[in-house]
């Protein structure tokens, strides 16, 4: 199948600077989502459900729990004889600069690709898609360049927001980078498709004029030069901006009709396994309207939550609209609402913490308070 001409690319810091607060210690494709998966988890589901065999992972920084989860691709069916995943790291001691010098550092593995075209990624996207009806309609209109999009009002937390006139065959006719925050448009989310031979002459072309920026000019530079067409986003699609909409999008999870959309059964969302034992629930516990991971030990009251593998709440404890991630002890008696408390925290009896549904309050992995 056509397909197989097709390989993948994430970035997996692209986006870094958008959640500073969960990316000091870790790349922004794994941060913990939905109390069970990682943001990289849906960029690389989505390649493996749509028959991309070959996935190269570009990391410039912070990515050793990034290693530590993607493993051999097992997990997400990349890890046979004429499948794989690539963990694609600086090698010269410094980090890539942006995207256009980390493929020019890498033109070697780019050269050896066996594939013709190339898909890129990032994991600022949430969504369930399908890569092979997106590269069969870049064949069918015979697109030098395709990128996908979504018709949303730009978030507030985006910072360069992509947006793109597109004429009624769906080719693009002019970009406009720093939309206006609030305003509707027809905005580019994470996915590019271009031919491997394509991107690399673009590459070598913006590094020897000193043009480094991705989107102004390999994108914006060449829209009246190259045929380059959208493909509209449809369904559940959240785009990360913030920390806000971070908490916002994981919220979003409570539903039933959201969750049905995601994690469609017909093209699962994967990830790495960790067996615990089922989550043990005291005789003082009280779960409502929450997602609970295994391994969890709660004898408090959780309400409104998402809590990852592990967690102990304890007795008299009450948690409301809480994110709280894997391996985290919560004591007696403590009050938390409006809180993201990230991996191995340790929260001593009788605390309160309270943030608010559009700023909520973060505590760093591994504090003890």
């Amino acid at each position: 199948m056509s397909i197989n001409k097709l390989a993948g690319i994430i970035f997996a810091n692209l986006g870094d600077e958008k959640l500073p607060e969960l990316t000091s210690k870790r790349s922004l494709g794994s941060v913990p989502f939905g109390g069970k998966y990682r943001l990289i988890d849906f960029a690389l589901s989505n390649m493996s459900n749509s028959g991309i065999n070959n996935v190269g992972i570009i990391a410039k920084n912070n990515f050793h729990s990034l290693m530590d989860h993607i493993g051999s691709g097992r997990a997400w069916d990349l890890s046979k004889r004429r499948s794989g995943v690539s963990i694609l790291s600086p090698y010269n001691g410094s980090s890539f600069e942006n995207r256009i010098m980390a493929m020019y550092q890498l033109h070697g593995y780019f050269e050896h690709l066996k594939e013709e075209y190339i898909v890129i990624a990032s994991c600022e996207c949430i969504q369930n898609f399908d890569y092979q009806k997106f590269f069969l309609n870049h064949l069918k209109k015979g697109a030098d360049i395709s990128i996908a999009y979504q018709k949303m009002t730009i978030p507030e937390g985006e910072t360069a927001p992509l947006a793109l006139n597109i004429n009624d065959d769906g080719k693009i006719t002019d970009m406009l980078i720093k939309f206006n925050i609030g305003e509707e448009c027809n905005m580019a989310v994470s996915s590019v498709i271009i031919k491997k031979d394509l991107l690399m002459s673009l590459v070598k072309k913006c590094v020897s004029a000193n043009t480094l920026n991705f989107r102004q000019n390999i994108l914006q530079d060449n829209v009246n030069k190259l045929n380059m067409y959208g493909y509209e986003v449809t369904g559940y699609c959240e785009h990360i901006a913030s920390i806000a909409d971070y908490f916002k999008i994981n919220m979003s999870l409570m539903s039933q009709d959201v969750r049905k959309e995601l994690f469609n059964p017909l093209r699962p969302i994967y990830t790495k396994v960790r067996d615990d034992m089922p989550s043990r629930y005291g005789l003082t516990s009280k779960v409502t309207g929450s997602l609970v991971a295994q391994g969890c030990k709660i004898d408090g009251e959780v309400e409104g939550s998402i809590l990852s593998k592990g967690v102990t709440i304890g007795k008299g404890s009450v948690i409301k609209n809480c994110i709280i991630m894997q391996d985290t002890k919560i004591g007696e008696n403590c009050n938390l609402s409006y809180a993201i408390i990230d991996k191995d925290v340790v929260i001593q009896p009788n605390r309160s913490l309270m943030g608010y549904e559009t700023y909520p309050i973060y505590i760093a992995k591994q504090t003890i308070i």
